[in-house]
Formats: structure tokens, sequence, C-alpha cells
């Protein structure tokens, strides 16, 4: 992967953690604490040197909050922040980066430097501020100590970066997430078939049956209704049936599922996989979608298309992943 597409992915990542971090107090401009707390769930080598410091996102979070109010103390303002709530971005818009947050992302990706987390990282610690090497203290550990670990941690072969699986006569991709639960948490979350629209963004409901999740059972699901922030979707009579199936059981942590669209003429099933592994602070989970290639003159047609079905790929597998970890926060 090269570095432009690696900094724009990792700063998509950062971006999204840190702007729903923002949401928890109702603010729309993220801040370089904010970008501290979404380096801690990230799934490449940052986030691994921070949490096995003991860094978890419970402890940063508290960090910045204790660290805000001694903020509002100095300046002789004795009044309480709003409690943190849950996460709104995904229903909310309008928001951005500080200056400060947005010129330290940039230099990142600068010359001689990465581009990735870890580069993010390294110029976060260095900032001018003192705001950091502040929190930093409030949990136990020093930019020297970090800057230590991360150079224990930062190594190719500890980079996870979305990926294009090659799978024969499929259109296919993967890539990795961090979520801050124990695996069995996490697997019966993802096992669950009522719970399925909380992840996959094509699914707005779930039929009830009177079915458990065994391998083979299927169910019948229904395209969201509204997006997030209320605006109605609009659905092709074609669309409105999704066909879902329990691919793979019997493990905790691997877990498939077969979404279709029944009422469409040759239509592919899209076959989303997941595998889970325990990691410091939570779970690393490995997400895979595919689906099949047009056959004869139509993939001919089609081969103009691959980047954009790339593309298409990769942002779903994206919207899954940060589903599935905002859940858990």
């Amino acid at each position: 992967m090269n570095k432009l597409v690696r900094a724009a992915q990792t700063s998509q990542s950062l971006s999204l953690a840190a702007m729903e971090e923002a949401s928890r107090f109702g603010l729309r401009e993220a801040d370089i604490e904010h970008l501290l707390l979404a380096l801690v769930i990230s799934d490449q080598s940052a986030g691994n040197a921070l949490r096995s410091l003991g860094l978890d996102l419970e402890r940063a979070r508290r960090a910045v909050e204790e660290q805000h109010d001694a903020q509002l103390a100095t300046l002789g303002i004795d009044v309480s922040l709003p409690e943190a709530g849950r996460i709104v971005f995904h229903e909310t818009d309008g928001y951005t980066w500080t200056p400060r947050a947005l010129d330290l992302i940039a230099k990142s990706g600068g010359r001689g430097k990465g581009g990735d987390a870890a580069a993010v990282l390294r110029e976060l610690i260095a900032e001018p501020s003192g705001l950091i090497t502040d929190l930093l203290r409030r949990l136990d550990t020093t930019p020297d100590v970090l800057i230590e670990r991360l150079d224990q941690y930062d190594s190719p072969t500890e980079m996870t970066t979305p990926a294009a699986a090659k799978v024969k006569g499929r259109i296919a991709g993967s890539t990795e997430t961090f979520v801050s639960a124990p695996l069995d948490a996490v697997s019966a979350f993802l096992a669950d078939p009522m719970r399925i629209p909380e992840w996959e963004p094509s699914i707005g409901a779930i039929e009830r049956a009177a079915q458990n999740a065994a391998l083979g059972t299927a169910w019948e699901g229904t395209p969201p209704t509204r997006y997030p922030n209320g605006k109605p979707v609009k659905i092709k009579p074609q669309f409105r049936r999704r066909s879902i199936e329990r691919i793979a059981a019997g493990h905790r942590d691997e877990i498939a599922w077969s979404f279709g669209y029944p009422d469409v003429t040759r239509g592919s099933s899209v076959l989303t996989e997941f595998t889970l592994i325990e990691t410091i602070g939570g779970t690393q989970v490995r997400l895979s979608r595919s689906w099949s290639r047009r056959q004869g003159w139509r993939g001919l047609l089609a081969w103009p298309l691959r980047p954009i079905q790339n593309f298409v790929v990769w942002i779903t597998l994206f919207q899954t992943g940060s589903a599935i970890s905002r859940k858990f926060r």
C-alpha cells in the first residue's frame, strides 16, 4: 500500500473515531485530546503501543475529563463540564478539526514520515502545548516511555491496513478494526441475527422468528427507511427484501453471514466474514466482504469499473468496522 493511500485511510479512521468522541460532549470540533482517544483504539501499531502501557479507552477518557476540569479550575472557574453521553456523530453533522489538530495530521504525512497512526502519535507527543504531556502524566506514563514503546511496536509486520483479497471469480476486500471489548462479548454481538442492523448498513430490521442462529438458518430483513440523521431513504421495490443466512457456526472466533436480494434477477449474494483475535485491551476483528463478479461479456463491460468496485468494498468494510467499534464505546 502506498503512502498516500495509507495516510488517507489513517486520516479517515482517526477522524471518525475522534469526532465520535467529541460528539459525546455535544462538541462539533475535535481537538488533539480527541485524537489521542482515537489513537488508543487504533488497530495499527500506535494503538497497540498505547494499550500495552495500560492506556485503555476508559482510562484515557477519564484523564481527558479530569484535565478539562483542572484547566477550568486554573482559570478560577468553579463549574463542571456536562457529563458525557452516547456517541451521536453518525446522527448529526457539521463536525471538523481544530486548526492545530488538522495541522498535526498534515505534518504526519510530510516528507520522510509515514502518514500512518504511528506517525500521527509521534507528532501528537511532540505537540508543544503540553496538553498531551499532562494527559500522559495522568495516565502514569511519559512521552519518553511512550516513544520507546512505540519504537518496539512500529514495524511493517505490526501494521494492519485494508487490503484487497484475491478470490477467484469474486470482488473481495478485507480490513481490520480494534474493538475495546472481550472476544466473547464481540462474538455474541456478531453472532446474534437480531443485532445485524446495528452493524450492517443495508439492514434496517430483521423479521423475528422462533429460530436460533444455527448453521443454515435463514431470516428475512428489510432495508433502513431512514438515514441516521432522520432523512427518508428511497428504496426501489426489488431491494425491499433481504435474505440473511448464517453460513459459519460452531466457533466463537469465526462468524460469517450471507446477504442477498431475493427479488433481484441475477442478484449476487454478499458474503461478510469475521475472524476474532484476542489482543491487548480488547479484540482485533478481521473483516472480509465479497460477492460474485459478472461473467461473460457483462464482466468485460464491468472491467473499467473495478476501481469503483474496490472502493465500494473498502467503504462498506469501513462502515461495518466503525459500527462494531462504536457499539462497545
